[in-house]
């Protein structure tokens, strides 16, 4: 469980109490865990949203949780997103791209990153409240966590071992700490249906191409990537979920094949 405390400090707001395992990199396997607590925050802040006395107000309840979102994470991610849009603003060698990412100053690709993601996590949220199919947040939290973990595990850091945040977990990295957190994300996706185990499959994809951008870019992967690569894969299964409206609720479950 020290594994699990780490985990929740290091993705999220929350003040746990507790001790941190010896190994930072133990954390790694509760990602998905994490992502499904995130995801049923939101779900359920969102739920509140439509029970509202005074009628509905989807876009309103749909900004609620995109401001609750970047406070339960820190704006953790948004903020590896703003720096990793910088860093490829301008055709710089990887020393370069790298540099600019550890700067603390906000560049115009960085703010143009930021309008658009937050814009769409607004609409999709605002999808899925009005065609009341919330009940697909948890799932895309776990996934985006889990292709993390993913990165994490299978990426060299692209730094030096002491330089960032993500050094030490990079550094006691295991295949084991691997299959956990894939097999948790997998896991939490099957009471969906089989459109749950199809997400992940197209984040996996996602992951893999991001993958060996990172690896062709930068060298590896560092703090700031695995925050963009979260935010892509959570916009992205967002709107994937968004898109069909009311009709994803006919394949939540298994009852529709019996």
């Amino acid at each position: 469980m020290k594994g699990f405390v780490s985990a929740i400090r290091t993705l999220t707001s929350f003040p746990v109490t507790g001790r941190e395992g010896e190994e930072i990199a133990s954390s790694i396997p509760w990602f998905p865990v994490v992502g499904l607590a995130l995801g049923l925050i939101l779900f359920g802040i969102g739920h509140v949203c439509t029970l509202f006395p005074f009628g509905r107000w989807d876009a309103g309840g749909a900004l609620l949780m995109v401001g609750a979102g970047i406070w339960l994470t820190r704006g953790l991610h948004l903020d590896g997103l703003a720096d990793w849009a910088d860093s490829i603003g301008g055709y710089y060698d990887r020393d370069k791209r790298l540099a600019i990412m550890k700067d603390v100053y906000l560049g115009a690709f960085g703010v143009l990153a930021l309008i658009l993601v937050l814009t769409a996590k607004w609409i999709a949220f605002e999808r899925l409240l009005s065609s009341g199919t919330l009940i697909w947040i948890p799932v895309v939290f776990v996934i985006s966590r889990g292709m993390m973990a993913e990165l994490i595990t299978t990426l060299p850091y692209a730094r030096k071992i002491d330089q960032g945040m993500a050094g030490p977990f990079i550094e006691g990295a295991s295949g084991r700490h691997r299959l956990i957190s894939l097999f948790l994300s997998l896991v939490f996706t099957l009471p969906f249906g089989p459109l749950g185990p199809v997400f992940f499959g197209l984040a996996a994809l996602m992951t893999w191409l991001f993958k060996r951008r990172c690896r062709y870019r930068f060298g590896g992967i560092t703090g700031d990537l695995l925050g963009t690569a979260n935010e892509m894969v959570e916009v992205s299964l967002l709107f994937i979920c968004a898109l069909p409206g009311k009709s994803i609720l006919c394949y939540t479950g298994w009852t529709w094949l019996f």
